[in-house]
């Protein structure tokens, strides 16, 4: 089991790598390498150190962080963090981990490098209560790759996602939204107490459903069959709110 993630820090901005090195010195599990101002004064030591983690800033002088990416090998798990919204969907194209949009604060870096440690772990790791001491709260919105943009969705319109094919069709409270995605992967997002899978075909969020009858759920004006494979874990995960 990896006990820390080694990281580094590439950002020209001195306020933001001060708050950057604040924050990673506040998560027992992050180990600080080194801080830079530009991608060409740190390649070197990344080639030599090969970090876990890279935080990289995306506007910087000679070489922004976008370009510098590809130039990595091996490359290390990357968030990115930037006060521009437009490359989101540049990113999401080079496999970058996180996009962090300044100014952030500490409880959203702490979820983004949380998840990847527990991806790098083989067991949950207790270290979140020892660095949270505040009620943890769940993030309020997603982003998905729609079309040609990346679209921002808050969780709690959702109302079921039903499967079609190669996409998904998320019903929300405003309107549907078709987004080229697998259900495994959108369950990664989305806060797992607050939906279940019920179907091959469907997901449904467990604080919109209006009834439920001869396994099949009433949400939103339609009804949604609950599958024997999905039944077990669904019953379950509503004792424990009931």
């Amino acid at each position: 089991m990896k006990e820390k993630l080694t990281c580094y820090i590439i950002d020209d901005e001195p306020l933001a790598q001060e708050i950057l090195e604040e924050y990673v010195a506040k998560v027992p599990f992050l180990e600080l390498k080194g801080t830079f101002t530009s991608p060409l004064e740190a390649a070197a030591q990344l080639e030599e150190d090969k970090p876990d983690l890279l935080f990289l800033d995306i506007n910087m002088p000679d070489l922004d962080g976008l370009s510098f990416i590809p130039m990595l090998n091996p490359k290390p798990l990357i968030i990115l963090t930037t006060a521009h919204d437009q490359y989101a969907l540049k990113a999401f194209e080079l496999e970058v981990k996180d996009y962090l949009m300044k100014p952030f604060s500490f409880e959203r870096f702490y979820k983004a490098v949380l998840r990847l440690y527990q991806e790098q772990s083989p067991k949950p790791q207790p270290v979140k209560k020892e660095v949270i001491t505040e009620p943890k709260q769940e993030q309020d919105y997603i982003f998905l790759k729609v079309g040609h943009r990346i679209q921002k969705i808050a969780t709690r319109d959702i109302l079921l996602v039903e499967g079609m094919k190669d996409y998904l069709r998320i019903h929300t409270t405003k309107e549907k939204i078709m987004t080229l995605l697998s259900f495994s992967k959108l369950e990664e997002l989305l806060p797992t107490q607050d939906f279940a899978r019920v179907h091959r075909s469907f997901m449904v969020a467990l604080d919109k459903i209006d009834h439920i009858e001869k396994n099949r759920i009433s949400i939103a004006d339609q009804i949604i069959p609950i599958s024997d494979t999905y039944s077990d874990g669904f019953y379950k995960k509503l004792r424990g709110l009931i």
